[in-house]
């Protein structure tokens, strides 16, 4: 349980500091498939899958490698996924204050595989759109085709 939680014993913006880089890079930033495991807040059963960050810097970048760090604290915690999904694009949003952060994680979830409906392959799928993701129809198009999602 220790290592399964944690990530209430990380600090963020400890992980973050010298990872952000000055920069005049404008286009997208894409992060796609980075796996997580976490621990459903309501049944201690693991839920498990992949999540797919992007960003549209406005001066900033951060380092690639900090992503999945971010994810794997915030998901080394007692979660629900919807909140978790919300807690990395606050968290990319407010390390970069970039145009738009747009966070989309798929995860099966064995308290539903295991006990209740007993439902094997459903996929949960929760995303968080901030900024251009959530403003402009074009950018969030381009963010799902990239990680595969046709909306």
């Amino acid at each position: 349980m220790r290592f399964l939680t944690s990530g209430y014993r990380k600090d963020v913006k400890s992980i973050l500091e010298g990872a952000v880089f000055e920069e005049q890079y404008n286009e997208m930033v894409v992060l796609k498939d980075i796996r997580l495991f976490s621990l459903c807040e309501h049944h201690l059963l693991p839920f498990y899958g992949r999540c797919h960050i992007a960003y549209l810097p406005k001066g900033k970048l951060i380092g690639l490698s900090k992503l999945p760090e971010i994810v794997e604290i915030h998901s080394r915690r007692l979660q629900i996924q919807e909140r978790l999904t919300i807690q990395i694009a606050d968290c990319i949003m407010d390390a970069l204050q970039p145009l738009g952060v747009g966070v989309v994680i798929e995860a099966l979830h064995l308290c539903m595989a295991m006990r209740g409906v007993e439902e094997r392959d459903a996929i949960a799928v929760t995303s968080s759109m901030l900024g251009a993701f959530r403003n402009d129809r074009s950018t969030r198009m381009e963010f799902l085709s990239l990680i595969g999602k046709n909306a």
